[in-house]
């Protein structure tokens, strides 16, 4: 048995709490919204050129214990390292020891993108054998599936992609949008990215999927000449308004673009920072995100 002891701290005080924890002896600590749930509850969204958020006004800050620590006397120290007075009320619960594998893997079920699409992690079966599926685990890279922003980019390509077009993903993560347009029948795909750890899983998948001679990946500081036929983009808002006519100008004439990471709230920015190259429209929100795609002239 593990023990898991949660206490309450504000904004202010939850990170340097944590810290103390671990310094004191705690296995692990993790910080969430102790209004999760509820109607105060609050998200969070960080990006890049923003300064980052605070955290949430009302914490709840879990640590891990060893069954023979001195949980008391531990946190009593930590308390008083990240500046409190006393040590804050705290619940303990007992955490049976299990098999963390298995328990990670039955959180990851094959997704539906759609009757033509699936996306399989490698202990399922196919649901649909007669569908496209791709094998794809969670990994180092951002990108399986189970994010709305990449859910609707994969319905796009699903949309769009026909035999013989070509595909630049930028910000590929997984790869796993290159490697779906590859299956669906673009006849080039290039990925591009910032995260070496990235692109090695792009490049890992890509061959797991038997794509490995349409998709290829390469470091987004290379420079780019070619335009391509479809553009696809699921990043974040400020990337994408600053990179704008870096990632317009690889789209063909005739092209098509489609962007997401984008908070439907914030689709306006983006519309107006891609103006001048590619007029912008709301294609489909999916929980309170937006892809937003057009064509150019």
């Amino acid at each position: 048995m593990w023990l898991s002891v949660t206490l309450r701290a504000d904004a202010g005080r939850a990170e340097a709490l944590s810290e103390a924890l671990l310094a004191a002896g705690a296995l692990s600590v993790s910080i969430e919204d102790a209004d999760a749930g509820g109607a105060a509850e609050t998200p969070q969204f960080g990006e890049p050129g923003h300064a980052p958020a605070s955290l949430w006004a009302h914490s709840r800050v879990i640590a891990l214990f060893a069954p023979e620590a001195a949980v008391a006397a531990i946190l009593e120290e930590a308390a008083a390292r990240a500046g409190f007075a006393a040590a804050p009320p705290f619940d303990t619960e007992e955490v049976a020891e299990q098999d963390w594998v298995r328990v990670t893997q039955s959180q990851f079920a094959p997704i539906r993108v759609t009757d033509r699409l699936w996306i399989v992690p490698s202990w399922h079966e196919a649901p649909d054998a007669a569908a496209i599926n791709i094998a794809l685990d969670p990994g180092m890279a951002f990108g399986t599936g189970s994010h709305p922003t990449t859910r609707l980019c994969l319905q796009w390509l699903c949309e769009t992609v026909r035999p013989g077009l070509s595909l630049l993903d930028y910000g590929c993560g997984s790869g796993i949008l290159g490697i779906a347009a590859a299956r669906l029948g673009a006849a080039t795909v290039l990925g591009v990215d910032i995260d070496e750890r990235a692109l090695e899983a792009a490049r890992d998948n890509a061959a797991r999927n038997g794509v490995s001679g349409i998709v290829h990946v390469r470091h987004s500081s290379a420079a780019l000449e070619t335009a391509f036929d479809l553009v696809v983009a699921n990043i974040l808002t400020n990337p994408l308004c600053v990179l704008a006519p870096a990632i317009a100008a690889r789209v063909a004439a005739g092209g098509r673009a489609a962007l997401s990471g984008v908070l439907e709230q914030q689709a306006g920015q983006v519309i107006d920072a891609w103006k001048p190259w590619i007029a912008l429209e709301i294609g489909a929100v999916d929980d309170g995100w937006a892809r937003l795609q057009g064509r150019r002239s």
